[in-house]
């Protein structure tokens, strides 16, 4: 199904990554890994405008986050597997998220302070 990627939410988990419309919850397409197939931990999802990051056990992979459609794939060789660390620069969305997460932090340092201010 393809769409907006904006309007989806990812998920990862058991080897299979799964894109939630944000507003309903429904699965709007589900991708499982070929390597490993089953019980492999997701442990990166990385939204990079027209690509979603994922990893397995270290297994990399490229998926088209609007239809779920892999791109690529490197089974990065020789480096073992296990949890991966990316870092991305100059990203817009990345970007953005930090924006928005220091966003949300000021305004609920904000709520605590009024809430102890109007208390005391």
């Amino acid at each position: 199904m393809a769409g907006d990627a904006k309007d989806l939410v990812f998920v990862g988990l058991n080897s299979r990554v799964a894109a939630l419309n944000q507003d309903t919850g429904e699965i709007a397409w589900q991708w499982r890994s070929p390597t490993p197939r089953s019980g492999g931990y997701v442990s990166l999802l990385l939204l990079d405008q027209d690509r979603l990051i994922v990893s397995v056990n270290g297994y990399t992979y490229c998926l088209n986050p609007r239809t779920g459609e892999q791109r690529w794939y490197n089974e990065l060789s020789g480096f073992g597997t296990g949890v991966t660390s990316i870092a991305v620069q100059g990203k817009d969305n990345l970007r953005d998220l930090l924006l928005a997460a220091a966003a949300a932090d000021a305004a609920a340092a904000a709520n605590a302070a009024n809430s102890s201010a109007a208390t005391t």
